[in-house]
C-alpha cells in the first residue's frame, strides 16, 4: 500500500501521466484528455476550461501487487498551499518535469517542499514525443537547479517524435552502480574490493538511498504515446517505500474539504488504526460527531469503493462530521516536518452582483473560510450601506476558481475588485493606556489598563492577564482579550497588527447585584460586553503611544538567466525594489550569482543564478517583463520569506471597516452601553 503524490509545475502533464498509469493499470478504458477535458481527475469547470488542476484529487490502480493511492495536485503557483498540504500526508512522490522546458519555477518550490517534508521522490521526465525535447538537457537542469545526488534510470531514442522510444538501464551499468554506490558505503567497499554487485544487491541500496532521501531517481518516456510509462511503473513499485501500518488508536489527518452531488466530504490519511462508519470521532476542542460513510477507492473490488471501513496507510473521503477543518488532526499523527502554511497575501472585495444576495455571497464565504482556514476572510465597512467581503488569495487564477465555486455551489454571481497587497503592522515601542470605571466619559461598567510591548518577528499576539488573574473574574479576562484582539485587527493604519505583547496592568468592576428583593440587574452589574467594547479603546490608545510601522510581503527569490542577459536582469530587479543577496549594480555580475552550470542550455550559453529578496507587489510586473528580456529563457521562482518595513515616508493605509476605537468619543456614542 502506498499514497503517491503525482506533482510538477503547471503544463508538466502530470495530470495526463495520471490517466496514462489508470489506463495501463486497466483502472480506466480510455485515456482521458486534458485539452478535452476528459481527465478523471479534473471535475471541476474551470479545471476542465483551463486544462488545470486547482484541487488536490484522489484516484487509485494497482501496480502488481501493490495498491497505490494517487494524489493529483495542483501546478498553479496560486495554489502551492494546496500542493504543500497534501504533500504532508504522502509516503512518496513523483515530480514531473517537461523535457522541452525543464526545471521550471515551480518545479524548484515544490522539490524543495518534498525535501523539507521529508518525501521520497522520483522524478519523471515527461514529454519526450515533443519537439524539442532533450532528456539529456534536462537531466543537466535537474543535476544544476534541483539536486546533484541523482540516478538516470533511462536512455531514450527518437526524441522529438511520436515514435520516441525509451530503454531502461541495466542497474549493474556503470553510471547507475557509480550513482548508488556514492551514497552506499557497503556497495562502494565491494565494488572497490573488485566485487561486481549483483542487481539485487544495487536494487536494496537504491531503494535505501531513496527512502533517506540521499538519492533522486530520473525515469523519462511520455504520457501520451506511454513511452518510458512501464520503467516508472517498476521504479514505483521496486524503490519507493510502503506505507507504514502501525497498530494502536486511530490517527488521522484533514488534508481536504470538498463537496460533490451528495454532499460535504472531508480527505483523511490515516496514519494508525481503523475508521469505520458509525465511529465517532473528535477533533481536540470539540464535540465528537459520527460518521456516516467511509469510501476508500479500491481498483480490485467489482464496484471499485468500500463504503464501511478504512485502515492504516489508506486515504478516505469521510462523510458526516461537519466540523472537520482542513489541517485537523484526529488522535496522535506521527510527527513530520510540516510547512507552517500562510494565507495569501494579496486581496480582492468581493461584491454580489444581485445586492438581495449579500447575505448568501457572506454566509458562502464563511463556510468556505470555515473549511479552509487559509482563506482569509473579512468584512470590509468602508460603506456602511454596502458592506464587501475582503478575501485573501494567492493570485489570480484562484480568484477564478473562487468565483467559479461561488457560482456552482452556492448559486451566488459575485464580483472581485483588482487584487491589492496586505501588509501588516508592528509595534516599535512600549505604550500604556487606562480607562477607569465612572471617569472621563467612560460609559461601560468596566475599568481597564493595558500595555503594549513589541515582540519578536513570528511571536504574534500574545494576551497576559498580569496581576489581574486573581483580581478580576477570568470571564471578564476572557472578554477583555476579546475585545484586545478584535482591536489588533485594525491598526493604526487599518492593517492587522502582530508581534506583540498585551498586558493587563489594572481592572475595576461592578460585581452582581440587584435592588431588594429582585434578579438581577444588568444596569448596575459588570457585563462580559463592557470588558470586550473598552479593550478596543484602550488597547488603540496604547498602540498609539506605542506607534507602529507598516510592513510589506516580501519573497525569497531564485532567478536563472544566460549570462548575456544579466546587465538588464540587475537593472530590473533594481527597478522593482529587489535585494541582491550581494553583488553590484550595472553591468557587473553580481557576487551572490552563482554559474549554473556547463552551456549545457539551449544557445550554448552559461546560466548565472541571482537570489534575493523583492516585495511581493513587484513580482507580477518583473514576471511580465521576463520574456523579453531574457529572450524566454530565464527560470524565475520565489515565495513568501518575511514582512520588511515600507521605507515610504508615508506609508500605505487601508481604509478602516467600522467605527474607529481610537476616537473615544466617537466610539462611546457609536456603541453606548
Amino acid at each position: 500500500m502506498l499514497t503517491l503524490g503525482i506533482v510538477a509545475h503547471v503544463d508538466a502533464g502530470k495530470t495526463s501521466l495520471t490517466e496514462r498509469l489508470l489506463y495501463d493499470a486497466g483502472v480506466t478504458d480510455r485515456l482521458g484528455s486534458v485539452d478535452a477535458g476528459t481527465t478523471r481527475t479534473d471535475s471541476m469547470d474551470v479545471e476542465r476550461r483551463r486544462g488545470i488542476t486547482v484541487r488536490a484529487a484522489v484516484t487509485s490502480l494497482p501496480i502488481a501487487d501493490l495498491d497505490v493511492t494517487i494524489v493529483d495536485t495542483p501546478g498553479h503557483p496560486d495554489f502551492i498551499t494546496e500542493v504543500e498540504r497534501s504533500l504532508t500526508v504522502l509516503d512518496a512522490a513523483v515530480l514531473v518535469l517537461s523535457a522541452v522546458e525543464g526545471v521550471q519555477p515551480q518545479t524548484v518550490v515544490i522539490f524543495k517542499a518534498l525535501q523539507r517534508i521529508g518525501v521520497p521522490t522520483v522524478v519523471f521526465v515527461n514529454k519526450l514525443d515533443r519537439s524539442g525535447a532533450d532528456l539529456a538537457r534536462t537531466v543537466a537542469a535537474i543535476r544544476r537547479r534541483l539536486t546533484p545526488r541523482l540516478v538516470a534510470l533511462n536512455a531514450a531514442s527518437g526524441q522529438g517524435t511520436q515514435s520516441v522510444a525509451v530503454q531502461p538501464l541495466s542497474l549493474t551499468s556503470e553510471p547507475v552502480l557509480e550513482a548508488v554506490a556514492e551514497q552506499d558505503e557497503a556497495l562502494l567497499r565491494a565494488w572497490a574490493d573488485g566485487e561486481h554487485p549483483g542487481t539485487g544487491a544495487v536494487r536494496k541500496a537504491l531503494r535505501r538511498a531513496v527512502a533517506a532521501g540521499t538519492l533522486t531517481p530520473v525515469c523519462a518516456g511520455s504520457a501520451i504515446t506511454g513511452a518510458g510509462v512501464d520503467g516508472l511503473r517498476s521504479a514505483i513499485r521496486q524503490l519507493l517505500p510502503p506505507a507504514p501500518r502501525p497498530a494502536g488508536p486511530l490517527a488521522a489527518t484533514v488534508f481536504a474539504v470538498d463537496h460533490d452531488d451528495r454532499g460535504r466530504r472531508s480527505w483523511l490519511r490515516l496514519w494508525a488504526g481503523e475508521l469505520s462508519a458509525r465511529q465517532l470521532v473528535s477533533v481536540a476542542g470539540r464535540r465528537p460527531e459520527r460518521v456516516t460513510e467511509v469510501t476508500v477507492s479500491r481498483p480490485r473490488d467489482a464496484d471499485g469503493t468500500d463504503r464501511q471501513r478504512a485502515t492504516a496507510g489508506q486515504v478516505a473521503a469521510v462523510r458526516g462530521p461537519s466540523a472537520l477543518r482542513i489541517g485537523d488532526s484526529i488522535g496522535q499523527p506521527p510527527a513530520r516536518r510540516r510547512h507552517r502554511f500562510s494565507a495569501g497575501v494579496l486581496q480582492t472585495l468581493v461584491t454580489p452582483v444581485d445586492p438581495r444576495r449579500r447575505g448568501a455571497l457572506f454566509a458562502a464565504l464563511t463556510q468556505l473560510a470555515h473549511e479552509d482556514p487559509l482563506i482569509g476572510l473579512r468584512l470590509d465597512q468602508t460603506d456602511p450601506d454596502a458592506p464587501r467581503a475582503a478575501v485573501a488569495v494567492h493570485g489570480e487564477v484562484q480568484r477564478e476558481v473562487i468565483a467559479t465555486v461561488l457560482a456552482e455551489r452556492f448559486g451566488v454571481t459575485a464580483r472581485f475588485s483588482e487584487l491589492s497587497v496586505i501588509c501588516l503592522e508592528r509595534v516599535r515601542g512600549s505604550g500604556e493606556a487606562a480607562e477607569w470605571l465612572n471617569r472621563n466619559g467612560n460609559p461601560y461598567l468596566a475599568g481597564i489598563g493595558l500595555r503594549i510591548d513589541p515582540a519578536p518577528v513570528d511571536h504574534g499576539v500574545r494576551f497576559d492577564p498580569g496581576v489581574q488573574r486573581g483580581n478580576l473574574p477570568p470571564a471578564f479576562i476572557a472578554a477583555t482579550e476579546e475585545g484586545v484582539r478584535a482591536a489588533l485587527q485594525q491598526g493604526r493604519f487599518g492593517w492587522q497588527v502582530t508581534d506583540c505583547t498585551i498586558t493587563m496592568t489594572a481592572s475595576g468592576y461592578c460585581p452582581r447585584q440587584s435592588h431588594r428583593h429582585q434578579k438581577f440587574n444588568k444596569a448596575m452589574s459588570s457585563v462580559g460586553a463592557d470588558f470586550r467594547l473598552l479593550a478596543q479603546v484602550v488597547v488603540m490608545t496604547a498602540l498609539r503611544r506605542a506607534g507602529t510601522t507598516v510592513c510589506q510581503p516580501v519573497d525569497a527569490f531564485e532567478l536563472t538567466v544566460p549570462t548575456d542577459r544579466i546587465a538588464a536582469m540587475v537593472k530590473a530587479l533594481g527597478r522593482s525594489g529587489a535585494q541582491l543577496d550581494a553583488g553590484a549594480a550595472g553591468t557587473a555580475v553580481p557576487a551572490a550569482a552563482e554559474p549554473a552550470g556547463d552551456a549545457a542550455d539551449i544557445g550554448g550559453q552559461d546560466d548565472v543564478t541571482l537570489t534575493g529578496l523583492i516585495p511581493t507587489a513587484a513580482v507580477p510586473e518583473l514576471m511580465r517583463g521576463l520574456p523579453d528580456l531574457s529572450g524566454g529563457e530565464a527560470v524565475f521562482a520565489s515565495e513568501l520569506a518575511c514582512y520588511q518595513p515600507v521605507s515610504d515616508r508615508r506609508p500605505p493605509a487601508r481604509k478602516r471597516s467600522g467605527v474607529d476605537p481610537a476616537n473615544r468619543e466617537q466610539w462611546f456614542r457609536a456603541i453606548p452601553r
